[in-house]
């Protein structure tokens, strides 16, 4: 019994000094580790900054901005910008907490949002006419946008969007509070953990069709835990960005053109459903066109060679449009 007790008391001191260990590390890389120098601007909309990345020169052509999948920093669609930028101007962003943006306090649904980037746009000297391109959960922001400010949008890109009754047509299991994974994970972030193990094992946004400058940027993000607290937000209000969405079922004429990943993450044909639900956003308006992509959910867009073709079907809009 008594060695037991020693073995115990062993085992507690050396966990003990090995979490000091961990947390002095980590507190240390904070002090020292480089400044993030964020690409473009960080502009105040009245309480708080949002990070908005523009390339292209202006023109009388519309501009395209870019609303990003739930929690995805606008870093991640360089190529999209890259593929457009010497025909179009192209805006990217962060939202609200996301990447390099400032927290805030305000919700996180598709309206607030929507007002939120239109006071971007006008504050960082951009004007429409836009065309609106949401990725994922994007998908659902870019059509309450169009809803609340019809007259600055002339088409809609739809990038493996969401759907705002995709859960309940795939059967998607009910949705658990991952808030305290997420508090925990900022947490780390705020001590510089997370930090050193995103340098050790590579970010986990990395993809290898980016250049090393795009990649090294997303180590930027977890030198504290805003940005997990920022997706945490996100993710309470998804029920309200799916409602909200509901009723933006009808654009008219409004060109729209929908670009669907035909394969899942583990290279499998994507679920038949699926494309379904993306030929219904196609229908939304009377010109509409559905293009399939050989690919899954992000690399339809994270890939060059999937970038270039989205980007020769924007352009080939724009002519249509009279551009």
């Amino acid at each position: 019994m008594k060695k037991a007790l020693i073995v115990l008391k062993w085992l507690a001191k050396s966990f003990g000094l090995l979490l000091f260990l961990i947390i002095f590390a980590g507190l240390t890389f904070r002090v020292f580790a480089p400044k993030p120098q964020p690409p473009g601007e960080l502009v105040d909309i009245g309480g708080f900054k949002l990070h908005i990345n523009s390339a292209g020169e202006k023109s009388n052509k519309p501009t395209l901005v870019i609303e990003t999948g739930q929690a995805l920093p606008c870093e991640h669609y360089h190529w999209l910008s890259e593929g457009l930028k010497d025909s179009l101007r192209v805006v990217r962003y962060d939202r609200a907490g996301i990447a390099y943006s400032d927290m805030s306090h305000t919700p996180r649904d598709p309206t607030t949002i929507a007002h939120e980037l239109h006071a971007l746009l006008e504050k960082a000297g951009e004007s429409p006419p836009y065309i609106l391109a949401g990725h994922s959960f994007g998908g659902l922001f870019i059509r309450v946008y169009t809803q609340l400010y019809p007259d600055e949008v002339e088409a809609l890109i739809f990038i493996d969007s969401s759907h705002p009754d995709q859960r309940e047509r795939l059967n998607f299991p009910k949705q658990k509070d991952v808030s305290w994974m997420l508090n925990t994970v900022a947490i780390l972030g705020d001590i510089g953990v997370l930090g050193i193990f995103d340098r050790l094992n590579g970010s986990i946004l990395y993809v290898e069709d980016f250049p090393d400058e795009v990649n090294n940027r997303f180590y930027d993000y977890t030198l504290n835990g805003k940005y997990y607290r920022g997706y945490r937000d996100e993710i309470k209000w998804n029920q309200s960005v799916y409602n909200q969405s509901r009723g933006t079922n009808n654009f008219g004429s409004l060109p729209i053109r929908v670009f669907t990943a035909n394969k899942r993450y583990n290279g499998e044909e994507a679920n038949p459903e699926w494309i379904k639900l993306q030929g219904e956003i196609a229908a939304l308006s009377t010109d509409g066109q559905h293009f399939l992509i050989d690919g899954h959910h992000n690399s339809i867009y994270s890939t060059k060679k999937n970038a270039d073709i989205i980007c020769q079907e924007i352009l080939k809009l724009v002519k249509e449009l009279g551009y």
